[in-house]
């Protein structure tokens, strides 16, 4: 049986192919047409799963869309009549309209193109979200909770699952969305709204909590275990902008996106995570009252937010926590399959998302030609994980280009770039001198998995980096690079099951320097993609200022005056 799932609803459009239930491809659009959040049908993201699996369209038996055109429609279009005669409320009836056409004909439109004659099912956005963390988590049962910007005209929605199945019991319908207030928020500090949210969960512990009382009357938190979001703060209900100007008269303009960052911005930061950790508690605790579950499955744009996931699984009754690789929208083609799978085709659950790698790997005779191809010389090494250990020990900033991708938005071992956390000043060398990006956003520690507890506070299993952990203050020296402002660090715990050559380099990193812990972050530049082919992988090489290259096991390095450039 081979389920084909598709995003195709608004951004980060993507595709995976379950086999009897199994995944055995996922890949983003993005990485294929190199659009970062893109837009486009993933149309390259079928082809390649379909390649992967050995088999073409004829030979899917059902195709699960994660969108479900007229639910958004009706409920977005009964919020915008509520504001007439608002000509801005007319323009976002409009746009809703155009939404729900668009999303018909891509549905169409794709049935034409591929030839398509199985059957199709459409699954809600949340439940694709909803689909995507429990099915692919270890609990037998969970409450499930999803936290987004929006899809079906809902922003949260809150549920259990038990065996093969999944419902949801109560929602939370927009504009009150916990997504779109960071998202505005994003806009007004001179970031891209829907693409950046992470620097601002990374600039926000430079501020202090001068606003953080002031923000909380951005969102009401109900008894009833929900919220609702103030919307005299706001105008991206009704398509006229994101901010009010009562919110621009109180806080003053919005920052420009080249100006300089001053202490007032990093206080908004500051105040906005604060509010969207509070109320993320508030909603996970009555959820936790409401199940008595003691496992929590999360999905959701927001639960890309790793510093609230701590806090959601430290400061409430939950045990443990489970958020997949590709929690954003992305995720959702996963989740359409998976739904399907199971709640529709009662089929049992047979596999748990134990590591990211279901993305593309270019063949070994591939790495061959891509590396003859760019006039620089490379050697061929027996052990590229060793190799690699040794250089990162010697302080060079190691690209590492190895097996088949992750999936998701962070670098998990697969595609990434490597360095020394021992060494303070790699933090900003690495954004400066590589990454071409803002200082003040801070480096994943990847650790191996049973020395967790040694370096961090309240350790808990943290596979695909969405987990912000304490830095015990002990190891904070040992570590500085990958220590944040805060005393923190977005941790991944490197698995010996799973993580391969990554867990092995880690392992040979340790032997090399007594720390079981490097400095890593995704293998591409600001603005762009992580690099999925190995001529890309060249490229970022060539224009930053890596010292070396692993691509499988072939390296190539660069004079030191050339990597200092």
């Amino acid at each position: 049986m081979n389920i084909l799932g598709i995003n195709s609803f608004a951004h980060d459009t993507a595709a995976t192919l379950l086999v009897d239930g199994i995944p055995v491809a996922f890949v983003e659009e993005e990485r294929l047409n190199r659009e970062k959040h893109t837009k486009a049908f993933p149309d390259l993201a079928i082809r390649w799963c379909l390649d992967q699996a050995g088999i073409e369209m004829k030979d899917v038996d059902v195709v699960a869309f994660a969108h479900q055109a007229g639910v958004d429609y009706r409920r977005g279009a009964a919020d915008a009549l509520k504001r007439l005669p608002n000509p801005l409320a007319a323009k976002r009836l409009a746009a809703q309209t155009y939404v729900d056409i668009s999303l018909v004909r891509k549905q169409q439109a794709f049935v034409k193109r591929w030839g398509y004659h199985g059957k199709t099912v459409n699954v809600g956005h949340h439940l694709a979200h909803a689909a995507s963390a429990y099915f692919s988590s270890p609990f037998d049962t969970a409450a499930v909770l999803t936290l987004d910007r929006g899809g079906d005209f809902l922003s949260t929605t809150i549920g259990r699952g038990a065996g093969n199945k999944l419902t949801i019991e109560r929602e939370v319908r927009n504009p009150d969305s916990l997504g779109e207030i960071y998202t505005a928020v994003t806009w007004y500090l001179g970031f891209l709204p829907n693409c950046d949210e992470g620097k601002v969960m990374g600039l926000a512990p430079y501020g202090r909590d001068q606003l953080a009382a002031e923000f909380k009357d951005l969102v009401q938190l109900t008894p009833d275990g929900l919220f609702k979001v103030n919307l005299e703060w706001f105008r991206y209900h009704i398509e006229g902008g994101y901010l009010s100007k009562r919110f621009i008269e109180r806080w003053g303009p919005a920052r420009e996106p080249k100006a300089e960052m001053t202490g007032h911005h990093e206080d908004i930061a500051y105040a906005v995570q604060d509010v969207t950790e509070e109320a993320g508690l508030h909603v996970t605790r009555a959820l936790h009252a409401a199940t008595g579950e003691k496992n929590l499955a999360l999905a959701g744009g927001v639960a890309l937010n790793s510093v609230m996931n701590a806090r959601l699984l430290n400061e409430t009754p939950f045990e443990d926590i489970f958020i997949q690789a590709s929690a954003g929208d992305a995720g959702n083609a996963l989740g359409a399959a998976l739904y399907v799978w199971h709640n529709v085709m009662d089929k049992p659950r047979e596999w748990v998302m134990t590591h990211p790698f279901l993305g593309p790997e270019p063949t070994e005779v591939e790495c061959k030609r891509a590396v003859d191809d760019s006039g620089l010389r490379w050697r061929e090494v027996p052990d590229a994980a060793a190799e690699a250990a040794r250089m990162l020990a010697d302080g060079k900033i190691v690209g590492w280009f190895n097996g088949r991708a992750e999936i998701g938005p962070r670098a998990l071992g697969a595609r990434s770039i490597l360095a020394d956390p021992r060494r303070a000043e790699m933090k900003d060398i690495v954004n400066a001198r590589v990454k071409h990006r803002e200082g003040f956003r801070p480096f994943a520690p990847a650790i191996l998995h049973e020395d967790g507890d040694e370096y961090f506070e309240d350790y808990h299993l943290n596979p695909f980096m969405l987990l912000v952990l304490p830095v015990r203050k002990e190891k904070r020296d040992q570590i500085p690079a990958v220590t944040h402002v805060d005393g923190t660090g977005r941790l991944q715990s490197v698995t010996k099951d799973g993580f391969g050559e990554f867990y092995r380099l880690i392992s040979e990193f340790k032997v090399l320097t007594g720390v079981p812990v490097v400095l890593n972050t995704s293998f591409n530049i600001m603005g762009e993609p992580i690099v999925n082919s190995p001529e890309e992988a060249i490229h970022d090489f060539v224009n930053t200022g890596m010292d070396a290259l692993f691509i499988g096991p072939f390296l190539t390095e660069k004079a030191s005056s050339e990597a200092s450039s």
